[in-house]
């Protein structure tokens, strides 16, 4: 006869790793004057794809209210639009506007991807909150406020993913996107620490996105709304346990059923740094291409290349791209591509289209362009290969190079230089080359949306760093409306 076995149902102590979140969040002020002035460049840079993707069917098809006509009162400004959503459906929309061309900031480690895809949560529940405070007599937010939010969102999506590789083991890295918007969408409720800790822990065991829809052969357009859906959801947990739902402490450390065993291979998180601002102090912008971040040296390398090769296509025989570990794993693919989405993460559509072109434009990973013969020719002559230096400077925290090379080798014999790329134009070490470009983009982009005046007045508050920062949330999105 056997014994008897139960569960032993002793709730433990929440797990540390959400903890020292919650205490970050709640207990750190942003002092770093360099943290702020760079959110405030990432804010610009990222309203402005947005504006840019509004030029797009396959993305305004998805937005505004799920049942049209709703009327949401006190509801969040969809910026370039005329929406008027709740908070909920409104981090949705501006998080996959932020997203769609694979224009928006970068962070690169172990885990890579896009802490501005946190701006749909900040911005979507700030507004709201904003316009109810107004409504009830209380001090809106602030884009100061915005920009803290940002610092602390930036922080812990990318603090998670210097040693935590969660792609490796098929997720996608828009979790993080839920776990920091989450954290930072019940700051903004006013949510007490033990709040922050249920919200986290309801962050960590919602279901998470496979990578599925990143890489061959199911590349497509889900990877460029996927963001805007994690930080919705966040919003919506942080919504959930404002109004009294619990957390599960262990969520991650739970014997059998907990992140680690089911998700994790059995692995705790492991950190490289405590949080701060980090982050946002290092992160990447895409400033001159629309391309995945791997490959940004690669294509300044070819638009390099682009007089010595353009009235000689014909005649080449080979290229060779020399890059880091992580770009062969993500974007080296061979075979058809088969829509936008699959064109922007192939590294070698993103040579041969400025080989060629002498450009790289949204528009290039269109069909149209897509169509010239010329392209794909070129896509079998690369012979990609890793160089071990590129990948140990790419994950060297005082380096974090982006890498590539690109040389070109024509049938008679002759060849380009090698022209090499380590550090892309949106890094830390080329800020000041890069900002200009990062402000011109910005500009550009309003003028696609909203007429000049309206355009440079946005500009113009956005330029000012102290009177944007005491401008309330509510104000800031009304100019950005239509």
């Amino acid at each position: 006869m056997s014994a008897h076995i139960a569960d032993a149902n002793v709730r433990p102590d929440p797990d540390q790793e959400l903890v020292a979140i919650a205490d970050y969040v709640c207990n750190t002020e942003i002092d770093s004057a360099e943290a702020i002035t760079t959110a405030r460049h990432c804010l610009m840079d990222s309203l402005g794809c947005a504006m840019l993707a509004l030029q797009y069917p396959e993305c305004t098809k998805h937005l505004g209210a799920i049942v049209p006509g709703t009327v949401v009162p006190n509801g969040s400004r969809v910026p370039g639009t005329a929406f008027q959503l709740d908070p909920v459906k409104a981090a949705w929309d501006i998080g996959a506007m932020v997203r769609w061309l694979d224009f928006n900031d970068t962070w690169l480690a172990a885990e890579w991807g896009h802490p501005s895809d946190n701006l749909g949560a900040i911005l979507g529940l700030g507004d709201y909150l904003s316009r109810k405070a107004v409504a009830d007599g209380a001090a809106p937010l602030t884009v100061g406020d915005v920009l803290q939010y940002m610092v602390k969102a930036h922080e812990i999506q990318g603090v998670l993913a210097l040693e935590n590789s969660f792609n490796r083991v098929g997720l996608d890295h828009v979790l993080l996107v839920k776990v920091a918007s989450a954290a930072v969408s019940a700051l903004m409720l006013g949510a007490d620490r033990d709040q922050v800790i249920d919200t986290l822990s309801q962050a960590w065991v919602d279901g998470q996105a496979l990578r599925t829809y990143r890489h061959a052969p199911n590349t497509g357009s889900r990877k460029s709304w996927a963001a805007g859906d994690a930080s919705s959801r966040a919003v919506r947990l942080a919504m959930m346990v404002d109004r009294g739902e619990m957390g599960l402490p262990s969520v991650l450390s739970a014997p059998t059923w907990g992140f680690y065993d089911v998700l994790f291979k059995g692995n705790k998180f492991a950190f490289q740094r405590d949080y701060g601002s980090y982050v946002m102090e290092n992160i990447l912008f895409k400033i001159s291409f629309p391309a995945e971040f791997h490959a940004q040296t690669a294509v300044e390398c070819a638009m390099r290349l682009h007089d010595q090769v353009k009235d000689r296509i014909d005649e080449i025989e080979r290229i060779e791209l020399v890059t880091q570990e992580s770009a062969i794993r993500i974007i080296s693919k061979d075979g058809p591509l088969y829509n936008p989405a699959d064109r922007d993460h192939c590294l070698q559509y993103m040579v041969a289209v400025p080989l060629i072109h002498g450009r790289l434009t949204a528009a290039d990973y269109e069909d149209g362009v897509a169509a010239d013969p010329r392209i794909d020719a070129l896509r079998e002559k690369m012979v990609v290969r890793e160089d071990p230096r590129y990948t140990a400077e790419y994950l060297d925290p005082e380096k974090r190079s982006i890498a590539n090379a690109v040389q070109v080798f024509f049938k008679d014999g002759s060849s380009t230089e090698l022209v090499e790329v380590e550090y892309p134009i949106g890094h830390r070490r080329r800020r000041a080359e890069g900002i200009p470009v990062l402000e011109a983009k910005f500009l550009a982009a309003l003028k696609t949306r909203f007429p000049k005046g309206q355009a440079q007045r946005i500009y113009d508050l956005c330029q000012d760093e102290q009177r944007l920062m005491q401008t309330p949330v509510n104000q800031f999105m009304d100019l950005f409306m239509i």
